[in-house]
């Protein structure tokens, strides 16, 4: 087996799209050798605590509205390329993810992340649903078979919010600077939203490496 790190923000839709394309790969190649695992990085990490109304975001981010417009078309676009439906005006209020990635890795200790992440990208993207709210994480979290009483207590709670912050911070001081971030069996980092036939290409070649005359197979 192969270990996959990803760096995500469940906000960012290069990190949705990225996904999408991985996951066409990994379709494509059934006996794939990858055991994804993701990782902690806020897109935005000043966002205030309860978020902010995604035009007032805009503004303030690109200055104008048409420098806005021509940033999420080229996202549209790869978005379709990726086989998925984005409808930017979709999403009204983009949230402080925070919790978003506590509720990432409790699922991870039920190993449900992927699970999780799925949902979170949906939540936002698709329903346009406040990702930053916390009965919408408790339902996203039930959804992939965890216990909503005990995602309420430990939403309440500073549970875990330190250790996202640090494994974070850990991440910037290793270089990485932008999401999604993928880190292939430990060795080399992909970033970017790559396509389908990239991930298919590195899914062959490890494959090959394991087969190859006086190698050992990746456990």
């Amino acid at each position: 087996m192969a270990k996959l790190d990803i760096l995500s923000d469940p906000i960012c839709p290069w990190c949705w799209i990225g996904k999408a394309q991985l996951d066409r790969a990994l379709s494509a190649r059934p006996l794939h050798p990858f055991v994804l695992e993701w990782h902690p990085f806020q897109l935005f990490p000043d966002m205030p605590a309860g978020g902010m109304d995604r035009e007032a975001f805009l503004a303030k981010r690109f200055g104008d509205a048409q420098a806005a417009r021509a940033a999420e078309d080229q996202v549209v676009r790869a978005a379709e390329e990726a086989g998925l439906s984005y409808e930017p005006t979709r999403v009204k209020r983009l949230p402080n993810t925070l919790d978003a990635h506590r509720l990432i890795h409790w699922a991870g200790i039920e190993m449900r992340q992927t699970l999780v992440v799925s949902a979170l990208f949906r939540a936002h993207f698709t329903e346009g649903l406040d990702i930053g709210d916390a009965e919408v994480l408790v339902r996203i979290g039930t959804d992939a078979g965890l216990e909503p009483e005990l995602l309420r207590r430990l939403l309440s709670t500073e549970e875990d919010r330190e250790a996202i912050l640090t494994r974070e911070a850990h991440s910037r001081k290793m270089g990485v600077q932008a999401v999604p971030t993928f880190i292939v069996a430990e060795r080399h980092a992909v970033p970017g939203a790559q396509p389908a036939a990239l991930w298919e290409q590195v899914i062959d070649e490890l494959a090959g490496q394991a087969e190859a005359p006086g190698t050992e197979p990746q456990q």
